[in-house]
Formats: structure tokens, C-alpha cells, sequence
């Protein structure tokens, strides 16, 4: 049997807590990122361009490139998009994902303003269960003032349900346009276009959205 110096044995020793060290740093830089940051490092991580992403996502490279760089936050949409062309799901792009069982939300993490993600559409959303991995359905709590929200359709892969919380709003599905009140709810195709129009001051609905991935994990 062969035995190890002490020299030797400190130097394993050493090299050891160096690689965890290392890990821990890693594992911590990956919980602080924002959506952007998370973005770059994936798309960084396949060894993919800006171009390539923006393309396959049909937007330009600066758009991608303010979102990567905290310059613009995305619309649900285009987070569907991007997470599509980065082969992960959006819950991937929101926060570091451990839970792989039960996730529960407690109403005082929906109420810290902290966790909604301020959207350049003029909207903002919370995502449920952000933590929970490959999730097949992703639920958002969505609020928009009227006022704000830009007057753009929305188009993307899967399906979506909205369900009526607070306020009223028109919400256009292709051509057709349905009032909304609390308690009501709509289903449908999400790449027919989609857009909402507050009439109240402020809105507030549930938005569960479907996507899909080819997984390359």
C-alpha cells in the first residue's frame, strides 16, 4: 500500500477546498443574476451568439443585447421566445431553480414588490413556484395600470389561460375582443395575437402559460 507524504496529502487537501470554494462562488453568482444576466450566461454556456438567438427569436441583436445587460425588461412573450431558442423553460430565465417536488407560495412573497419583474410593455408580473424545476405550466400574477401599457400584440408558442382577479379589461384574442370582469376567464391559442386594454385604473389576473421545449439539458 502506498502512503501519502504529508506534503502531498495537504496539497490534495488544499486543491479540494479550493474546487469547492470555487463551486460555492459559482452557485452564489448564479442566485444574484437577473433575468438578463441568467440569459447570458445560458446563451453563453451553449457557446451561442447574440445574432444567432435574436434571430431565431425574430427581434434584433440590440434588443437582445439591452435585455442581457439590464438595459429592458421583456414581456412574458418575448422571455417565452428567448427560453424556446435557449432550448430551457422560462422558469429557467427567472430565478435558480432547486425545488423538485412541492413549491409553496406564501401571500406575503407576492405582496414584496421586490419579487414582480417590471416589464417594458407597461405591465408587471409575478411568477408562482419560479424555483420549481421543469415546470410544464407556469403561472404568473400580472397587474397593469391603465395608462401604461403600450398597445402591442403578443404572439408565442403553447397555450394560455387568463383568469380575471381585479378591475376590468378588454383582452383581444385574434380579432375578437372580450370584456372582462372579475371571475371571468378565457382560454386559448397563444400564437394567435393577444393583447389587453385596462379600462379600470388598474387590473390585476392570473396568466398560466404552456410552452414548449426541445430540452437539451
Amino acid at each position: 500500500m502506498v502512503e501519502l507524504s504529508t506534503t502531498l496529502l495537504n496539497e490534495l487537501l488544499r486543491s479540494l477546498v479550493y474546487d469547492m470554494m470555487m463551486e460555492a462562488n459559482v452557485d452564489k453568482e448564479r442566485e444574484s443574476m437577473n433575468i438578463g444576466s441568467r440569459i447570458r450566461y445560458i446563451r453563453q454556456e451553449q457557446k451561442r451568439t447574440q445574432e444567432e438567438i435574436a434571430k431565431s427569436c425574430g427581434f434584433t441583436k440590440s434588443l437582445l443585447s439591452k435585455i442581457e445587460n439590464g438595459q429592458s425588461n421583456p414581456p412574458v412573450s418575448t422571455l417565452i421566445k428567448i427560453a424556446a431558442s435557449l432550448g430551457v423553460r422560462v422558469s429557467d430565465l427567472l430565478e435558480e431553480q432547486s425545488a423538485q417536488t412541492t413549491v409553496y407560495n406564501s401571500v406575503k412573497q407576492y405582496e414584496d414588490q421586490e419579487k414582480w419583474v417590471e416589464t417594458n410593455k407597461g405591465y408587471s408580473f409575478f411568477a408562482f413556484a419560479g424555483e420549481r424545476r421543469d415546470k410544464l405550466i407556469q403561472p404568473y400574477l400580472i397587474t397593469a395600470k391603465k395608462g401604461n401599457v403600450k398597445q402591442h400584440g403578443f404572439t408565442h408558442e403553447g397555450e394560455e389561460f387568463i383568469y380575471m382577479i381585479k378591475g376590468e379589461m378588454n383582452y383581444q384574442v385574434g380579432a375578437t375582443q372580450y370584456t372582462m370582469l372579475p371571475g371571468d376567464s378565457i382560454y386559448f391559442n397563444s400564437l394567435e395575437k393577444h393583447l389587453l386594454i385596462p379600462i379600470t385604473d388598474e387590473v390585476t389576473y392570473l396568466a398560466i402559460f404552456t410552452q414548449k421545449t426541445d430540452d437539451k439539458k
